[in-house]
């Protein structure tokens, strides 16, 4: 089914076109369900206090069924954004299951922009599922990952890149990833989108008058102007596609894998480095089997380090898996850490890990520095770190080694860089492509119906940035990591 057309009286006599699908629409309206959902929105286990989250057009009433305040007043009559104490009560036995504080916020003020209902039960595990069966009982549904903030978007609260920085800012683990994730959540990215689909809905419209009225006298875009305008848009979606390396850094940190022959001391570095005893270490070679990751805060920089299998030829079927896997880390890492044993001579192993890590930024970290030197000089990596996992003499020379490289290029501060996803990534080189089709049917003199549809992919391809264009399949993949309960 071909979508509608809505025409728009915009400025200058053009016509500005919002394009709407009635597929599109019958998926929301099937999203956009009322049934009243509830979920525990606190981390499992014991703590002081326990939320429980209800979110929907019945949750008064729910909540109302299994809530007694101490003053008898009803929950229904309760003003917004206010809060009641009382009990929890089993309907059908009428016994208390748990001492609460219960707020009330009345839509449209809400996170949902729904009514919300947050019972405050003591945190332990028992009365905040008892109080959720009840809730179940009671007429509400268990909440799937992420439903609140899908909700939140869905009713026009959020848009979808301000909802996947809720989940940024639920994982930040430094102060920047922290900062990026508040702009993106306070509408930077989504202004900058914004603004460029508007410029881009412009063109649109003007090139679509001209084919759809030619017997008007309406100024359309075309020819050159056209091409220009285009131009200006593909560079700034450019900028923003060179700070995708700079999100992926500060979500997940520098890739920082440790390499190195069997029993030089890879597994201890990292131990050294966390300063507690998070890899096992033994005298035998080939003990660790597999990529061990874990995340290192340095002076606000965060690193992804990535322990590795020793690399040796071996018979071992399990240990051959683990040194592909070590290669296949390396060659996927931001900084390659090359660990060699100084008080040994250099092994044709050590030289293959060198050839293997030709070309990517890396470190010689020259281990057991406390014992007699043996290892000769090496004449690449050009920056090396002796140091001594059992003294820590040298972590911090590495520390500052490995800071004075993540500062270099991609993690410099930049004023308003968004922390572009690999989703929005995508979505922007769809973008990209479709405006390079643009220019190349106006080089070509192509008919401006040609030029017409291109633009029309590419504003839907910017529109999935913010979710101003969405499918379910794409609701699905930004809300199924979100944790239950937000």
């Amino acid at each position: 089914m071909a979508p509608e057309v809505l025409f728009l009286p915009a400025r200058n006599r053009s016509l500005k076109k919002v394009f709407f699908d009635p597929v599109l629409c019958g998926i929301m309206a099937a999203m956009l369900e009322k049934d009243t959902i509830c979920a525990v929105s606190t981390p499992p286990g014991e703590g002081g206090i326990g939320i429980i989250r209800v979110s929907g057009g019945d949750a008064l009433g729910i909540v109302s069924t299994i809530f007694r305040s101490k003053t008898g007043r009803a929950l229904t009559d309760q003003a917004s954004h206010s809060v009641l104490y009382g009990h929890i009560l089993d309907p059908a036995t009428h016994d208390i299951v748990d001492e609460v504080l219960v707020s009330v916020m009345r839509s449209p003020a809400t996170y949902t922009r729904e009514d919300v209902v947050e019972i405050n039960c003591h945190g332990g595990m028992a009365p905040l599922w008892r109080t959720i069966n009840l809730l179940l009982a009671s007429g509400a549904r268990q909440a799937e990952p992420g439903e609140f903030t899908k909700r939140a978007f869905l009713n026009n609260r959020i848009d979808l890149a301000q909802a996947e920085a809720v989940m940024d800012i639920i994982r930040a683990k430094t102060d920047l990833s922290l900062k990026a994730a508040q702009e993106q959540l306070s509408g930077g990215l989504s202004s900058e989108i914004g603004s460029l689909r508007d410029r881009l809905i412009s063109l649109a419209a003007s090139v679509e008058a001209g084919i759809d009225f030619p017997e008007e006298d309406i100024e359309t875009e075309s020819g050159q102007p056209l091409a220009r305008e285009v131009n200006g848009i593909l560079q700034e979606i450019g900028r923003l596609l060179s700070t995708s390396a700079y999100g992926r850094i500060l979500r997940d940190g520098f890739a920082t894998a440790l390499v190195g022959r069997p029993n030089v001391g890879k597994s201890s570095l990292l131990n050294a480095l966390l300063k507690q005893n998070r890899a096992i270490v033994t005298d035998v070679p080939g003990t660790t089997r597999d990529v061990l990751e874990e995340y290192l805060n340095i002076s606000g920089a965060l690193i992804r380090i990535l322990d590795t299998a020793g690399i040796r030829h071996s018979h071992d079927l399990i240990e051959q898996e683990g040194v592909r896997r070590s290669l296949a880390a390396m060659d996927t890492a931001d900084i390659v850490l090359i660990v060699l044993d100084g008080s040994r001579e250099l092994t044709e192993e050590d030289k293959r890990i060198f050839h293997e890590a030709r070309g990517k930024t890396a470190i010689a970290v020259i281990n057991k520095s406390d014992l007699p030197r043996k290892l000769e000089p090496v004449s690449w990596p050009e920056k090396q770190v002796p140091l001594s996992c059992k003294t820590g003499e040298g972590l911090d020379m590495l520390h500052d080694a490995l800071l004075t490289l993540m500062k270099q290029g991609t993690l410099q501060p930049r004023e308003h860089s968004w922390a572009v996803n690999q989703r929005h990534r995508t979505a922007l080189e769809r973008t990209q492509a479709g405006l390079l089709k643009v220019l190349d049917s106006i080089q070509a003199g192509l008919s401006p119906e040609f030029i017409s549809l291109d633009l029309r992919d590419s504003l839907d391809s910017l529109g999935l940035v913010i979710g101003a264009t969405f499918t379910e399949d794409i609701l699905e993949r930004v809300f199924r990591d979100f944790c239950i309960g937000k």
